[in-house]
């Protein structure tokens, strides 16, 4: 049996930081044999770091192979592929495999049979270090991950480090693993983080709208059945005052009746990135004839899922800070050290939100249930709305039965939003498709205070109030106070 080979990736951060050195510890044979090494032509091209500099080196390639050449067994819940019936995915491409919903999703599919690929230029984890935040939860490398998934499971998940906006890399990636459905979370997710300076508006829009082309550019061109489930937003739709339809709205004006896209109103340079995408999925099943779900998501919440409570080196990471963490889990670690809740001016903005346990429920149910041929759908991913305001009393109520003496503020609002609105939104097509939803109960918020409570010593109450504002966003490259 081969052994690992031993190499290094180094990323130049600016002409006046040293180079980050990542070096590929030795891999137990029991685990891995071999990864497969290749150098990105253009990493991160035009990524733009803390200063404004544009250098980076060097992005690894690694696939990560199974111990045997056998063919994997499939489980017996797991899809099954027949040349008689219907197109029925077996392959699945996860795209920013490594991050808070995508690492979840991965090994959900890989449990429920599928072969899974991850490809991640795991440039989230450098998010961290630019501005100085880290999990709550402490989080293992990605290489560590997949270790300790094979060893517990004996299921091999591929891995693919490489930048998608790098079409060369992505190109040879997707001949390398030939997916059958492409799940893609690879996009900077953060409203805040896009709204900091130009540098980072620019970064996000540059990196979701032209990954997003390039792999649908790849499916064009190399997997032309590929079924493409999109992770896009509910922050797309804004706040209208009529309810939100499930993609596309039928009106009638001036006598005439049509069905049309939904309008959009993005809020943020992050939600302007995802309008895009939409569009251009939208054009490329029309022209192309892909096939491709959009899922509309709403804000996610939790850390656990099946696959992440099997071995502590699997523990998904939680955001709780005021860039990347989102507002009932963010509600919750602040509880659990003691900070007033911090509730964004009058606190009516409503939302629809979701268990992370049904974001990877709902994404398996669009891979099983595949659009056809030149569809463009699209779903409102969530299960329940809720208020800021409702979210804090609820936070407040359950902090109290665990002893917790939990305050709320108001703070200045930092977005430009309505603080008070209508909001109605559709989600029933992922119900019909069968999502059992795990709705906010208790017993879960019970859950993740303690888990809060049991890392609070991992809080830098320094990254919890908001410092990011959408009013005062200007050219100079900005670095948060730490």
């Amino acid at each position: 049996m081969a052994h690992l080979l031993s190499t290094s990736c180094s990323i130049k951060l600016s002409s006046s930081h040293r180079p980050l050195s990542q070096p590929f510890s030795q891999c137990p044979t029991k685990c891995l044999n071999f990864f497969k090494l290749g150098a990105s032509k253009y990493p991160f091209k035009k990524f733009v770091l803390q200063n404004g500099t544009r250098q980076a080196n060097c992005v690894v390639r690694a696939a990560v192979a199974p111990i045997s050449q056998e063919t994997p067994t499939q489980s017996s819940s797991g899809p099954q592929q027949n040349s008689s019936e219907p197109f029925k995915p077996k392959r699945v491409m996860v795209i920013g495999g490594d991050g808070y919903c995508g690492w979840a999703t991965a090994l959900h599919l890989s449990n429920k049979g599928y072969e899974v690929a991850i490809v991640d230029s795991l440039v989230r984890r450098l998010f961290d270090q630019q501005l100085g935040l880290d999990s709550l939860t402490p989080i293992a490398s990605i290489h560590n991950r997949l270790r300790c998934w094979q060893s517990v499971t004996g299921k091999t998940i591929e891995l693919y480090i490489g930048d998608i906006c790098d079409f060369e890399f992505l190109s040879e990636t997707f001949k390398s693993f030939e997916p059958d459905a492409v799940v893609h979370f690879g996009e900077q997710r953060s409203a805040p983080y896009s709204m900091i300076d130009r540098n980072r508006a620019v970064f996000t829009q540059h990196n979701n709208v032209i990954g997003t082309l390039n792999v649908l550019f790849a499916i064009k061109e190399f997997r032309d059945q590929c079924h493409l489930v999109k992770l896009g937003t509910m922050g797309e739709y804004g706040t209208p005052n009529i309810d939100i339809e499930e993609g596309y709205i039928t009106i009638t004006h001036n006598g005439r009746t049509d069905t049309l896209p939904f309008p959009k109103q993005a809020s943020s340079f992050y939600h302007l990135s995802k309008v895009h995408d939409s569009n251009n999925i939208a054009f490329t099943c029309k022209a192309w004839g892909i096939r491709a779900t959009d899922l509309n998501q709403g804000v996610v919440y939790g850390i656990r899922t099946d696959e992440t409570e099997m071995h502590e080196e699997l523990c998904n990471r939680l955001d709780y800070d005021a860039v990347f963490g989102t507002a009932l889990n963010r509600f919750c670690v602040q509880a659990a050290v003691g900070h007033p809740l911090t509730v964004y001016g009058k606190g009516g903005q409503t939302r629809g939100y979701l268990d992370i346990r049904d974001t990877v429920q709902c994404v398996e149910l669009a891979i099983a249930n595949p659009a056809q041929p030149g569809e463009f759908r699209v779903f409102n991913q969530f299960t329940e709305q809720f208020s800021v305001n409702e979210l804090a009393s609820l936070v407040t109520k359950a902090g109290e039965k665990l002893g917790l003496d939990v305050k709320t503020i108001s703070v200045p609002n930092p977005r430009v939003e309505a603080e008070e609105h209508y909001y109605n939104a559709r989600h029933t097509k992922l119900i019909e498709l069968g999502l059992r939803p795990h709705l906010l109960s208790d017993s879960l918020l019970d859950s993740l205070l303690n888990f809060a409570i049991k890392f609070k010593d991992r809080v830098d109450t320094k990254q919890i109030m908001p410092s990011v504002s959408w009013k005062n966003i200007g050219v100079k490259p900005k670095t948060l106070a730490a």
